[in-house]
């Protein structure tokens, strides 16, 4: 296995094939590889929040899913990337504090999960994969030759691959 370029919390990375891109420890986050598989460019983002509309300066793009998306996709076709082609995978999105799931507000990976499919329906991007939710950390690994994202489950809980 190559080396993996980490893309950490609130960040975004577009790279042509052979990379690898990982998420370390995806808890509320989550993790979006988008990917054509065509061309082999695929983008990773480790979404922090599902809505950019609340914050006036925002700065950071990678950091929510409205805009990180947005972002994602810009970059890959100046890739090369054929936006017709593109799909995603979408992992993470836990519910870190089981015990406060009486306050919504608190459910930010509920709230990541929604922003973020409601984003691919808008830009008709089709959702192959998924592994969200739960109460389990994730790491994940994206394989940008072909596609497959491994995802390992925090404390010894196994891998899967999507």
């Amino acid at each position: 296995m190559n080396t993996p370029f980490n893309v950490n919390i609130a960040e975004m990375k577009v790279m042509q094939s052979p990379a690898i891109l990982t998420c370390l420890g995806l808890g509320s986050c989550v993790g979006v590889a988008l990917y054509d598989p065509k061309k082999k460019v695929g983008g990773l983002a480790h979404i922090m929040l599902p809505d950019s509309h609340a914050v006036k300066a925002n700065t950071n793009l990678a950091k929510f899913a409205d805009t990180a998306i947005d972002w994602m996709i810009k970059e890959m076709i100046l890739q090369g990337a054929d936006s017709k082609k593109i799909q995603a995978k979408i992992f993470g999105g836990a519910n870190m504090f089981p015990e406060l799931t009486s306050q919504p507000q608190i459910m930010i990976g509920e709230r990541n999960i929604k922003a973020v499919r409601e984003q691919l329906r808008y830009y008709s991007i089709p959702l192959l994969a998924k592994d969200i939710g739960g109460n389990d950390g994730r790491t994940i690994f994206f394989e940008i030759e072909t596609g497959l994202v491994i995802v390992r489950v925090l404390k010894g809980k196994g891998e899967r691959r999507y």
